[in-house]
C-alpha cells in the first residue's frame, strides 16, 4: 500500500514538474518572441527608409527636417537633444541616488529605512506625464526667476525633473548591491579602527561597484528612452545646440510628434519613425550590454 502511494506521488510530482517547466518556458518564449517581433518590425520598416536615404546621411547629417521643405534627414540634432537631456538627468540622479543608497544601507536605522524606501518607490510609480507637467508648470517658472533668458520649453527643466524621476532606480539598485556585501567585510574594517564613513566609501562601495555601475547604466538607459516628460517639457526644436536654456527635441519626442498623424502611412516621412526607433533601440541595447559586461567583469565573489 505504501509502495503504491509512493509510486503515485512520484508520478504526480514528475507531472507537476513537467507542467510547471512548460509554463515557465511559455512565459519566457512570449518575452523573447515579443522582442524579436519588435526588432523585426523596426528593421523591416526602417529598410524602406534606408532604401531611399543612405545610412551615412542619416547618421552624420546635422539638419533634421523630414516634414518641412527642403527636407533633410540627418539624425544628429535628435541625438544631441537626447544626450543633452540625459546628461543633465545623470548629473542629478547619479550622485543623489548613490548618496541616498549609502545612507539607506549604512546609516539609516531599520525603522527609517522602512519608511524612506517605500517613498522612493512611490516616486518610481508616478506617471511620466505628471513629471512632464510638473517640469513645465512648476520647475520652469522657478528657473526663469534665476535665468531671465530661459524659454518655456527647454532642456534644463526637462533634464532636472528626469533626474529626479530616475533617482529611485539608482538608489534602489545601488542599495541592493551594497546590502549584498557580506557583513564580515564591514566588521573586519570596524575591527581595524575604520570609521563608518571610511567603511562606506572604502569597503562597501568598492565591493558593490559592479552593481552600482550597472544601476547607473540602467538609469541612463531609462532616461534615453523617456518619452512623455521630454515631449511636454523639452520642446520640439531639433537642433545641434548644447545650450540647456534652449528648446530641443529628443528621439522619443519626435516619434510621438510624427505618430500623431502628420505623415501618411507608408511615406518616407512616416518611415523615419522606424529609423529613429531602430537607432534608439540599438543605443539602449548597447548600454544594457555594457552594463551586463561590467557586472560580470567587476563582480566580487565572496
Amino acid at each position: 500500500m505504501d509502495e503504491r502511494f509512493s509510486t503515485r506521488r512520484g508520478r504526480s510530482l514528475r507531472l507537476e514538474g513537467i507542467i510547471v517547466k512548460w509554463i515557465f518556458f511559455a512565459c519566457a518564449s512570449v518575452s523573447i518572441l515579443t522582442t524579436v517581433g519588435i526588432l523585426f518590425t523596426l528593421i523591416y520598416q526602417a529598410s524602406s527608409f534606408f532604401g531611399e536615404i543612405s545610412v551615412w546621411e542619416f547618421l552624420t547629417g546635422t539638419r533634421w527636417t523630414p516634414i518641412l521643405k527642403p527636407r533633410s534627414y540627418g539624425v544628429l540634432p535628435l541625438v544631441s537633444g537626447t544626450l543633452l537631456v540625459t546628461l543633465i538627468a545623470a548629473a542629478v540622479a547619479l550622485p543623489v541616488g548613490l548618496m541616498t543608497a549609502i545612507f539607506l544601507s549604512e546609516y539609516a536605522p531599520d525603522k527609517l529605512r522602512r519608511v524612506v524606501k517605500p517613498i522612493l518607490e512611490v516616486l518610481a510609480g508616478i506617471p511620466t506625464v505628471v513629471y512632464g507637467y510638473f517640469a513645465l508648470t512648476f520647475v520652469t517658472p522657478l528657473l526663469q526667476i534665476v535665468f531671465d533668458d530661459l524659454i518655456i520649453f527647454n532642456a534644463l527643466s526637462a533634464g532636472l525633473v528626469m533626474g529626479v524621476m530616475i533617482i529611485p532606480m539608482v538608489s534602489s539598485l545601488s542599495e541592493d548591491a551594497m546590502m549584498s556585501v557580506p557583513r564580515s567585510l564591514r566588521e573586519g574594517a570596524y575591527a581595524l579602527g575604520a570609521t563608518r564613513y571610511e567603511v562606506s566609501l572604502r569597503v562597501v562601495v568598492p565591493a558593490a561597484l559592479s552593481g552600482i555601475i550597472a544601476a547607473f547604466i540602467l538609469a541612463i538607459s531609462r532616461a534615453v528612452g523617456e518619452t512623455m516628460l521630454v515631449t511636454i517639457a523639452a520642446g520640439a526644436t531639433p537642433s545641434m545646440s548644447f545650450n540647456p536654456m534652449e528648446s530641443v527635441q529628443t528621439m522619443t519626442a519626435y516619434i510621438v510628434q510624427l505618430s500623431l498623424g502628420e505623415a501618411p502611412v507608408g511615406s518616407l516621412e512616416y518611415n523615419t519613425i522606424f529609423a529613429v526607433g531602430l537607432l534608439l533601440f540599438l543605443m539602449t541595447l548597447t548600454m544594457n550590454l555594457l552594463g551586463f559586461w561590467i557586472v560580470r567583469k567587476f563582480r566580487e565573489e565572496y
